[in-house]
């Protein structure tokens, strides 16, 4: 008989558990912190617990059945994490650090591969294999946090996939993270390229989290050639999508703009998209491209990107530039590929 895992489950299911072994309700509990909010890492180091209760809990279940197939430190402090579930599928995840903020950012994958396909994306290369669970999207954040010992503060889906082809998934996933993880949902992040029937449906629910939009281009042709999205759900769709996701929920959404040397950096361009975000209640930030080996596209230069972020906070917008983690590690935006080291 195989054992239960009890990572991912919420208080009832363990309540069921404690219940089936003859346990007390109020280990349940206890379990639920040392799960969540204490980051156990075996049962061993569950202390409160009795060495009898320890012992049963061995015995009976397993903690987590997830596995740490690689880990790489950058020289900035990120971690990135290659993560291998049962079925031997892998997923990458990264802890970013900042030295002036108590901030700690778990990015996560919510996809084994992507199908969405852009071209200067690393995750790109692999296609589409399938959809994580939300116990397999939560195991990415626990595996952070039993390794380090740490508690993340804050949490964004972009690491692999497109979080709103998964979005169920996602969603329960996203509940935990706010339930059980007592992480508050304005902390809780999820980025797509354009999927507009999803953006739709997100703008309908009774709690948001905070959408971004990955753009990258200002008008049809230019994003076509970076996103094949672009032909399904094209700019003419997508922005009254967005701008009736703010107008309905009143929130505020993040625009993701990756600057590409001689190919989306220019001064007029940066018009192009000022113009097209007016009106649009909305936050930019500009990411500097990240090389990998999937194109040849170049980063910016320096001086492109200060006049492009001048342009844009012309209009009025917030413009941030992204600062740039892990990518010694490949473990910056567009460089997650499952590649060992």
């Amino acid at each position: 008989m195989q054992k239960p895992v009890l990572s991912g489950m919420n208080i009832e299911q363990l309540t069921e558990f404690t219940d089936s072994i003859g346990e007390s309700r109020f280990r349940a509990k206890q379990l639920h912190s040392w799960i969540y909010l204490k980051s156990a890492k075996d049962f061993d180091s569950m202390t409160d617990l009795s060495k009898k209760t320890r012992e049963t809990l061995k015995e009976t279940a397993l903690l987590t059945d997830t596995k740490i197939k690689q880990k790489q430190v950058s020289s900035d402090g990120t971690l990135k994490y290659l993560v291998e579930y049962p079925d031997g599928n892998c997923v990458e995840t990264v802890l970013m650090r900042f030295d002036n903020r108590s901030n700690l950012t778990a990015c996560v994958s919510s996809q084994v591969g992507c199908a969405c396909g852009c071209k200067f994306c690393a995750t790109a290369k692999l296609g589409f294999v399938r959809n994580l669970t939300p116990v397999e999207i939560i195991e990415q954040v626990l595996t952070i946090q039993r390794d380090t010992g740490l508690k993340v503060t804050n949490i964004v889906f972009m690491g692999q996939g497109e979080p709103l082809l998964n979005l169920d998934n996602v969603l329960k996933a996203i509940e935990i993270f706010n339930t059980d993880f007592q992480i508050g949902i304005r902390r809780l992040t999820v980025s797509t390229c354009g999927i507009v029937p999803q953006i739709n449906r997100l703008a309908q629910l009774d709690f948001q989290p905070t959408l971004a939009i990955s753009l990258h281009a200002p008008e049809h042709a230019l994003r076509e050639k970076l996103m094949p999205i672009e032909t399904k759900y094209p700019l003419e769709t997508l922005m009254p999508a967005l701008k009736n996701y703010t107008d309905g929920t009143g929130r505020r959404i993040t625009v993701e703009y990756t600057l590409i040397k001689d190919f989306n950096d220019s001064v007029e361009t940066a018009k192009q998209l000022s113009k097209l975000l007016m009106g649009l209640k909305c936050n930019i930030n500009l990411i500097i491209y990240n090389p990998n080996d999937v194109d040849k596209y170049e980063k910016p230069l320096k001086d492109s990107v200060h006049k492009f972020k001048y342009i844009l906070e012309q209009s009025g917008k917030k413009v941030t530039i992204r600062l740039e983690r892990g990518s010694d590690i490949d473990a910056a935006c567009g460089q997650l590929s499952n590649k060992m080291r």
